[in-house]
């Protein structure tokens, strides 16, 4: 690979990177309004025997926000759960190699997957305007479902990421 390819990967590779750390710190955040609500919640229901459908649903909806927007973050940080029997032992080339044929035939189909199984089931939501199904409830519930969809692609843009870091510490071009 010529310096200039190199460069240009590397480039990509920490510009989708910083928009990945941006959208983890950005949902992040969320995670205080969803303690701030649950703890509303409690004291609503225990202390003034009271409550409100929607706030109870508020916090399922930022915890699922969290943790659909959280996953390509998670990736980034490298914190999602790996079986590594085999894989400490690698030197950084080997790690790369692994990690390129994970992202390349497992991460990137499963994702392309869940987008095309889910485009149906997030469109109908959409064409029905889907609100909550409890008296009360808030709307909004097809918003919720785009989710997954957005899930799906910030992961993929996140192994694009990956697989170009891979291909850099395979033609010992990186930094370890």
């Amino acid at each position: 690979m010529n310096s200039d390819i190199q460069r240009t990967i590397g480039v990509i590779a920490t510009k989708i990177e910083q928009f990945i750390d941006w959208t983890g710190r950005c949902v992040s955040w969320l995670l205080l309004f969803m303690v701030v609500t649950t703890f509303a919640v409690v004291v609503l229901r225990y202390m003034f025997d009271t409550g409100w459908i929607a706030l109870q649903e508020s916090v399922s909806y930022l915890h699922s926000t969290v943790f659909l927007l959280g996953a390509a973050y998670t990736l980034k940080q490298d914190g999602h759960v790996r079986v590594d029997i085999f894989y400490t032992r690698l030197s950084e080339q080997g790690k790369a190699m692994v990690d390129l044929v994970g992202h390349t035939l497992i991460l990137v189909p499963v994702m392309v997957f869940i987008i095309w199984v889910s485009w149906p089931y997030v469109s109908a939501s959409w064409q029905v305007s889907e609100g909550s199904r409890e008296a009360g409830g808030l709307p909004g519930v097809y918003l919720l479902k785009s989710l997954i969809l957005i899930m799906a692609g910030l992961l993929i843009i996140q192994g694009i990421a990956l697989i170009l870091r891979c291909l850099l510490k395979i033609t010992n071009r990186a930094p370890v």
